[in-house]
């Protein structure tokens, strides 16, 4: 009798071991060109984001978290790859033979987040932009362990919000009410945006799955539907954009369109991302699959200032020194909000230092499987989980840039490393900053500490790896 008592018993504790082993879904929400202060729970006086805020609230807000890189596709390859910009195969925004199609790849051999989650029996998708290859090189997102793609495949269609076809997977999915660059009528955002949400209604609870969505807001160019956001901002003062405006094909290379409401188009897309949060939460929400989805939200660089932005207006960097492409805080630093109920405590603050390439191990430790390791990414987890004794540090972070001359540089402990013309001379001086006490990166101490200085260059000489595709011009 007690045996079968005992047999009863444990069939009725399967479902709960069951249910407290089922691995949870994640979402990763990532904004394109969003600076550090753009968003109400960074700081934001103007633009208003209800939902961020209230995923901040109910969640884990990270004060230094940081971009893969200081441009898009390197940041991207960070993120999918699990590396450093000093290691991965993708550097820099370097364009194909045929540029409006697409960047250079990433090889079919890389690791890959969609390899090691689809591995852990996630189904997996990507909606917005890729940046990673084209459709037909070995940087196809379905090479790298996603199901599921659609948005924009080149990152230079993607300044143009009304373009004439966006990427189904290996299909072309026309706009046809757009033409050629020729009409303003489909707002890609919003189709992408759709199409998404569709993904997340045909989800259940029987199978997990990974949704990245990489929308391309706010980047430019500079432009939202005319509705009830966009005039919530019509009361403020404006800073008119001359551009180059649609007109067919040629339009695509070359600048972004006119804009004469630069401020009131800014602010109304980061509130329209903002809505966008809100729609997937209430769908999740609706059902039922909110308690055991993780939420994660952040930007791929630091604020931009093309198309008509203007950076200085909404204070988009908060404190911080710089703007997209440079390697000062401004640029690298990004929001990081992580939300995941009964597991994340609610209303906290992390000051826990990491960057884009722990996400890798965060998310295999998370789907209980294993990853290859670099040596340069941690996993987040224990953080997540309130285990901060746990939490292992980094010892440095590493970030290069290959535009401008050439940027290297290193965050190690409250140190901060900067160094400019890398091209010009790979052992030039390093500018120092302690970000405690200057966080705004405005006092150079490099002369003050140069035994720090020291240990930073080599660092940089550590972590940084020769690429044939992106020379520093004292490796060529």
């Amino acid at each position: 009798m007690k045996q079968i008592f005992s047999f009863l018993l444990l069939l009725c504790a399967i479902p709960a071991v069951a249910q407290m082993e089922k691995k949870p879904n994640i979402i990763f929400i990532l904004a394109d060109d969003l600076g550090y202060g753009d968003t109400e729970p960074y700081g934001q006086q103007i633009i208003k984001t209800p939902h961020l805020n209230k995923l901040a609230e109910e969640g884990m807000k990270f004060t230094q978290f940081y971009a893969g890189a200081s441009v898009c596709a390197p940041s991207r390859a960070s993120i999918i790859t699990g590396e450093t910009t000093g290691v991965t195969h993708i550097r820099g925004n370097k364009e194909v033979s045929e540029p409006i199609d697409g960047q250079a790849p990433i090889p079919e051999n890389s690791r890959s987040i969609g390899k090691i989650l689809k591995s852990a029996g996630y189904n997996t998708a990507i909606f917005g932009k890729w940046g990673l290859g084209t459709v037909a090189s070995t940087g196809n997102p379905l090479l790298h362990g996603f199901d599921t793609f659609f948005g924009y495949n080149s990152q230079l269609r993607a300044h143009r919000r009304f373009p004439p076809f966006l990427w189904q997977d290996n299909e072309r999915y026309y706009l046809t009410e757009n033409g050629n660059y020729e009409n303003q009528i489909v707002y890609s955002e919003d189709v992408i945006h759709e199409k998404a949400l569709d993904y997340l209604e045909k989800q259940s609870s029987e199978k997990p799955f990974f949704a990245m969505l990489a929308y391309t807001l706010p980047h430019a160019e500079l432009v939202v539907p005319q509705d009830s956001i966009l005039e919530s901002y019509s009361h403020l003062p404006e800073k008119p954009y001359k551009g180059i405006d649609y007109n067919g094909e040629k339009t695509i290379i070359g600048g972004y369109m006119s804009q004469p409401k630069a401020h009131a188009t800014h602010a109304a897309m980061v509130s329209r991302l903002d809505k966008y949060l809100g729609d997937v939460r209430k769908l999740l929400k609706r059902k039922n699959l909110d308690d055991n989805t993780i939420i994660i939200f952040a930007s791929d660089n630091g604020a931009h200032f093309e198309g008509g932005a203007d950076p200085d207006f909404f204070k988009s960097s908060g404190i911080l020194r710089g703007l997209k492409r440079d390697l000062y805080e401004g640029g690298i630093r990004t929001p990081f909000i992580v939300y995941w109920k009964g597991k994340v405590k609610q209303q906290t603050t992390s000051n826990f230092v990491g960057a884009f390439w722990d996400l890798m191990p965060t998310f295999a430790d998370i789907a209980g499987v294993p990853y290859t390791k670099t040596g340069s990414e941690v996993s987040i987890l224990p953080t997540l989980l309130g285990k901060d004794k746990k939490q292992k540090q980094h010892k440095y972070l590493y970030w290069e840039f290959h535009e401008l001359g050439g940027r290297q540089a290193v965050r190690y402990g409250k140190w901060k490393g900067v160094r400019l013309n890398v091209n010009k001379d790979k052992n030039g001086s390093i500018e120092l900053y302690d970000l405690e006490k200057d966080p705004s990166e405005k006092n150079n101490i490099a002369k003050n500490h140069p035994r720090i200085v020291k240990k930073i260059a080599k660092m940089m000489e550590q972590a940084h790896q020769r690429s044939a595709l992106f020379p520093f011009a004292w490796e060529k």
